[in-house]
């Protein structure tokens, strides 16, 4: 059955090139991972404030090497796309910013952020992820990027607010974490907002 709609974005947009390094413009690079960030994802991955907002945790330095081969395979793939958030100066890792859930046909993905501790609250995340917005939106040309988070993770709602993410709803009892179920903020940015 033939659809009645082009494709928003076609096969190959992404893996038909290398994945880009962008700049905020204010001292902050967002690159592709490189195997020596295992030992740094490892360790943001022990610390406590992760275990609350996310479902994952490292086990190894290995393990977390094998994320990023995984988030290499994405890329390629056209699944999801991973960044580490480093100084532009001295490539120390800041955080990672992410489009995770690609839709080519539909022209969609979630963006998706973290911080290392030492870099909370010096607006790396909103910085970073206005970078990564403006890249998806007016560069490739993604129509819709969406954002989630706990509705009690209220940095994560102050980053959505910052960057241009509209709020839209509440998905209830949306996600399960180790604490059990969360209600989830649902953020969107459209191509033109």
């Amino acid at each position: 059955m033939p659809f009645l709609i082009a494709p928003v974005l076609t096969a190959g947009t992404l893996a038909g090139r290398r994945q880009p390094t962008l700049s905020t413009g204010d001292g902050l690079l967002i690159r592709p991972w490189r195997a020596g960030d295992a030992p740094a994802v490892y360790e943001v991955f022990q610390d406590p404030v992760m275990h609350q907002w996310h479902a994952r945790s490292a086990d190894s330095e290995a393990e977390a090497g094998g994320w990023i081969g995984d988030w290499h395979q994405a890329w390629e793939e056209e699944r999801e796309a991973q960044w580490a958030v480093v100084d532009a100066r001295s490539d120390s890792l800041l955080g990672r910013v992410a489009l995770r859930e690609i839709r080519l046909d539909d022209g969609g993905a979630e963006v998706a952020y973290w911080t290392v501790p030492a870099a909370r609250g010096r607006g790396v995340a909103a910085r970073a992820t206005t970078a990564l917005a403006r890249w998806a939106l007016d560069e490739v040309g993604f129509h819709r990027l969406e954002l989630l988070h706990a509705v009690r993770n209220e940095a994560s709602c102050r980053v959505a607010t910052r960057t241009g993410f509209a709020l839209e709803g509440t998905k209830r009892s949306a996600v399960l974490h180790a604490d059990g179920w969360h209600d989830m903020h649902l953020h969107a940015r459209v191509r033109g907002d």
